[in-house]
């Protein structure tokens, strides 16, 4: 390895390499090393947290912190997990998160933190397992962490951080069973797969993936308990699911049926594959796609049954994906777990690599992508550093664009929330003053409510009604009483409600103030805005909808 050369890539060894370096880091080393990193990763996402992160709780946190308030055996479009672990979290530490952010931010978070040091730790075992190597689990572990995507779920407490580190040690599991292990490693896979599912459904097609693995690679497996021992855990988990949608009309399938049907209905979206691929390739920050594209060709049809595992638990999970693009467009994170193993799978072919006539030019790609995405990394958490860019890129606001920047600024919808609380809770305390009354809280789209739970004083309990506003259905909708479904149990009170406003003709409230408009500046630039309306003396909503739409869940 030539010195010019990331220090990371050196970590990799090529195949059957003699050299010096070889034998002085060993498999002892590689372990410390990659607990100081992972516990290293930690201590700086927990500073980073707790003292001056620059991100509010993003649209989608808030609303499952929302959900953490109404503890159920599951929610409208996801399982129960992410409610769970948020819960408990903001019980231990809710106060220690107050004093220290002012807001539960830090304590909404922490569940990220911990599931990205337990998704750290279950890459390295199984890259250390099926590459058979220490070192080159190192390597591993020290390349995923340049990866923005991983450091993104280390802060934000979405489903994905419990469902990748759900996945990654059912990945695990199964295969220290397939080589040797007890029954214990078969009953490990299956706890993470029930818990898993809880997270996040597409967990079911690592057992699939398996499946598929065992029935070309080891059938005789198949006639032992083990991998059924595994199965069985994605039932388990789904039991809640199934008992909690049975009694809600099946709304959670529902909704995934909607998304899996997308916007073009009966149609095709026959570019839909080409779009999916290249959002991928943005995901991977182009690199490691290519790398994951070159590894998947180079290894289907390998006859080494670690790398024929991992691409198993890999490729067809991402061609699920890239199907259901012809029919919707998704979101670019929903292949995501496609990745875990496909980026040892992914390493497996950089060694090889490094050991051929390539050696240099794979090196430096490998290296560009780490730099690449460290320095995104640092770019998301501290967006301030490319606001100059990007406001040259976006121009001036407009009447009709107020705030130009979000358009190419991906954190934009992280920021703002606690001025719009700010501001709200100005309007609640004048409304209280001169009324006596206590307004309640609302907004015409399903997520901005839980931000408003989140940052305004006493975490007042929001509504949404979105149900009457050409939105979606969400989870608002099954909670009761709430303004759409119970008219009669809000009627003449006050709302101070966030959202583009009714129609003047809707006689929904007896009367409505003109709107506040609230607008989020940083350094002068318009990073977000938003219309504050105060209802007073509510009257319900029509029977029809305010704007005509199709029923979408």
């Amino acid at each position: 390895m030539t010195p010019s050369l990331n220090p990371v890539v050196s970590l990799i060894p090529a195949p059957n390499a003699q050299s010096p370096a070889t034998g002085k880091l060993t498999d002892r080393a590689c372990k410390r090393i990659a607990t100081g990193l992972i516990v290293g990763s930690v201590v700086l996402h927990l500073a980073y947290l707790g003292f001056g992160c620059p991100l509010d709780l993003s649209p989608d946190e808030a609303h499952y912190w929302q959900w953490s308030r109404h503890l159920a055996w599951s929610y409208y479009s996801k399982g129960p997990l992410v409610a769970w672990l948020i819960r408990a979290s903001c019980e231990v530490f809710g106060p220690l998160s107050e004093s220290l952010t002012g807001s539960l931010m830090l304590a909404v978070r922490l569940p990220a933190v911990a599931c990205h040091a337990a998704l750290l730790a279950g890459w390295y075992i199984l890259a250390a397992r099926t590459l058979r190597s220490h070192r080159a689990a190192l390597g591993t572990l020290a390349l995923a962490m340049t990866l923005p995507a991983v450091l993104a779920s280390a802060v934000l407490m979405t489903i994905d951080p419990p469902f990748l580190a759900c996945w990654c040690w059912a990945a695990v599991g199964v295969w220290k069973g397939l080589t040797g292990g007890s029954i214990r490693w078969w009953l490990l896979a299956g706890i993470c797969s029930a818990f898993g599912v809880l997270a996040k459904y597409p967990m079911v097609l690592l057992p699939a993936g398996v499946f598929g693995y065992l029935l070309f690679a080891q059938r005789s497996e198949l006639k032992r308990a083990g991998f059924w021992v595994f199965a069985l855990g994605s039932i388990v988990g789904f039991v809640p699911i199934l008992l909690w949608n049975a009694s809600h009309d099946w709304v959670s399938f529902k909704h995934v049926g909607t998304q899996a049907a997308g916007s073009s209905g009966s149609s095709i979206r026959w570019l839909g594959p080409m779009t999916f691929a290249a959002g991928q390739f943005a995901f991977l920050i182009g690199v490691w796609f290519v790398v994951w594209v070159a590894a998947a060709w180079a290894n289907r049809r390998s006859a080494d049954p670690a790398r024929a595992f991992l691409w198993w638990t890999s490729v067809p999970v991402w061609c699920v994906f890239a199907l259901a693009s012809f029919k919707a467009s998704g979101q670019v994170n929903w292949p995501a777990a496609a990745y875990v193993s496909g980026f040892v799978l992914g390493v497996a072919w950089v060694r090889d690599q490094l050991s051929g006539r390539h050696r240099k030019h794979v090196a430096r790609l490998v290296s560009f992508g780490a730099a690449l995405g460290l320095a995104l990394s640092v770019l998301m958490h501290y967006p301030t550093l490319m606001r100059s860019a990007l406001v040259s890129a976006a121009g001036l606001p407009t009447e009709v664009n107020p705030a130009p920047i979000r358009k190419y600024d991906p954190t934009a919808r992280l920021r703002g929330w606690r001025t719009l609380a700010h501001e709200v809770d100005v309007i609640r305390d004048r409304v209280r003053a001169q009324t006596g009354e206590e307004p309640l809280v609302a907004a015409t789209v399903w997520n901005v409510p839980g931000a408003l739970g989140v940052y305004c004083k006493g975490h007042p309990e929001t509504y949404s009604f979105g149900l009457a506003m050409a939105d979606r259905h969400s989870q608002y909708d099954l909670w009761h009483p709430n303004p759409v479904a119970d008219p009669q149990v809000f009627r003449g009170r006050t709302f101070v409600f966030v959202g583009d406003g009714l129609p003047a003709d809707s006689d929904v409230f007896e009367r409505v103030e003109v709107p506040t408009i609230v607008v989020h500046r940083e350094e002068g630039v318009p990073v977000a805005v938003w219309w504050v309306w105060v209802g007073h003396g509510f009257r319900g909503f029509p029977d029809t909808p305010l704007y005509r739409h199709s029923p979408r869940y």
